[in-house]
């Protein structure tokens, strides 16, 4: 690899030749690293060129740092940073400069602190990760994904991937959206009812920022989704945590007064209970009578391997209340971060400003390439593997569970990729999970999904979606011995 010149700068307050100046800017970029082994210089030609000075001043600078052990000269090549050149014990801090910034007061927002479900990001390692969430190798389609990304980088589709979108998103992958994913939602949409964002995250954070702040009051479910919570803070306005029961959030308790209702009816986080109909329809006669408006994250409808899902909230929605919002991260992985919203074309239309003021549009290649692969048949084939395989798993850990006789507090009546478990009371399962590891099983302590200073500290998640059937019984056998010995 080539340096560039670009990365060389005379100081004119500089006590010493220019000479002297040149080997200690060589010298200390070598030292902090900077600068790393066989790299090359730029030529003696074109560096004295950029800094306006003589050619053999540079050329005798790179000499004397050859007889010193930092360059090398190799021929008719130029000089390269030495394979065995000095190195010091820099550690990547810059010791001496002194940061005088308060920045306890100029700080005027904070956003460490909330609670999060923790992420082990070597997963893979452990053989047995019952983690939630991560796409499992073993059933994607990585040569179909490649050709759907190399069609996106061809030339006839060349604007997918150099275009500034502006405020607009690919209208292949908003078609599909319209006619495909969510008709089997039982919603019907046009194109100014739906908007891509960054995964289902981004879709939550623009409906806290359009609909809520101060004076204004938001429901949630308790034990909830942890990432509604910290979005929610972020507005400043009144939170009213709703307790769920085996059917999810229970519309009685939603204070009168609340604006923004936020659920996840069809497959809640993290108990994956599913709410009845009768509910949804007094969940939304509700809001009707109250004015309040309801935001539906349906995400793992996709996962309805033992029932037929239920039909979105959405999809019964007749006054425009209900903000559907979706995703692909868990059906083709999380790493793409992307997901959509769907409301009514005065909400949409705000969304889409807000978010080309922020980011102006998910990258063009992802959502072409992701427009291929749905439309090519890939994904509906990946869903049905997915489908196969979480049966197969889901069987498996069932059944070790209750040969464990472990408790599971919650799992979804169509399928899903989760259990939502409950440990003896005097078991923190965070002090578990700790345990485990050190036992190379992996799995999701409860607490972040409460609300409340006496959120209880002994539930857990055991999911199914990236570990090999194989490996469960073993992995629940561990689980379940380490329980008994807490």
């Amino acid at each position: 690899m080539a340096l560039s010149e670009d990365l060389f700068f005379l100081d004119p307050a500089f006590e010493g030749s220019l000479q002297s100046q040149i080997r200690q800017i060589v010298a200390s970029a070598i030292l902090s690293r900077r600068f790393l082994p066989g790299e090359r210089l730029p030529s003696s030609r074109k560096l004295a060129k950029h800094l306006g000075i003589s050619r053999i001043t540079v050329t005798l600078s790179y000499q004397e740092l050859v007889a010193d052990g930092y360059l090398a000269t190799r021929s008719r090549s130029g000089y390269f940073v030495a394979d065995d050149a000095p190195t010091s014990a820099f550690d990547g801090t810059t010791a001496d400069r002194t940061d005088k910034v308060d920045w306890s007061a100029a700080l005027q927002r904070r956003y460490t602190g909330a609670p999060m479900v923790a992420k082990c990001f070597n997963w893979q390692s452990y053989p047995y990760p019952f983690i939630y969430g991560q796409a499992d190798p073993q059933l994607f389609s990585h040569s179909n994904w490649r050709l759907c990304a190399h069609q996106a980088l061809g030339k006839k589709e060349f604007d997918s991937l150099t275009s500034d979108y502006a405020e607009e998103d690919d209208a292949q992958l908003i078609d599909f959206i319209a006619r495909h994913t969510l008709t089997r939602r039982g919603i019907q949409a046009n194109r100014d009812q739906i908007l891509l964002t960054v995964g289902a995250q981004n879709a939550l954070w623009m409906v806290g920022q359009l609909l809520l702040g101060k004076g204004r009051k938001a429901a949630f479910e308790n034990p909830g989704y942890p990432g509604v919570r910290d979005i929610l803070r972020h507005t400043e306005c009144a939170l009213a945590p709703v307790d769920i029961d085996e059917n999810g959030m229970i519309p009685d308790l939603v204070p009168p007064d609340t604006d923004v209702i936020f659920t996840t009816p069809s497959h809640h986080a993290p108990t994956a209970a599913t709410m009845p109909m009768a509910r949804r329809h007094a969940l939304l006669e509700m809001a009707s009578a109250q004015d309040m408006i309801v935001v539906e994250d349906d995400y793992e409808f996709e996962m309805s391997f033992l029932n037929a899902p239920s039909p979105a909230l959405k999809s019964l929605d007749t006054e425009g209340r209900v903000i559907y919002v979706g995703s692909f991260s868990k059906s083709l992985f999380p790493g793409l971060r992307l997901g959509y919203l769907v409301g009514s074309e005065p909400l949409i239309r705000q969304a889409r400003a807000l978010r080309t003021t922020v980011l102006r549009h998910p990258p063009g290649h992802m959502q072409r390439t992701t427009a291929n692969f749905l439309a090519l048949g890939h994904y509906d084939a990946l869903i049905r593997r997915m489908k196969d395989a979480y049966f197969e798993r889901r069987q498996v850990m069932a059944k070790a569970l209750a040969d464990h006789e472990l408790t599971v507090a919650g799992s979804a009546s169509f399928g899903g990729s989760s259990f939502w478990m409950r440990a003896p009371d005097h078991v923190d399962t965070v002090d578990l999970a700790r345990l485990l590891k050190a036992e190379e099983v992996l799995i999701e302590p409860g607490a972040p999904f409460f609300e409340g200073p006496n959120a209880p500290k002994n539930h857990f998640r055991l999911a199914y979606s990236s570990i090999d059937s194989r490996m469960i019984p073993k992995g629940i056998s561990i689980i379940s011995k380490t329980i008994r010995n807490f």
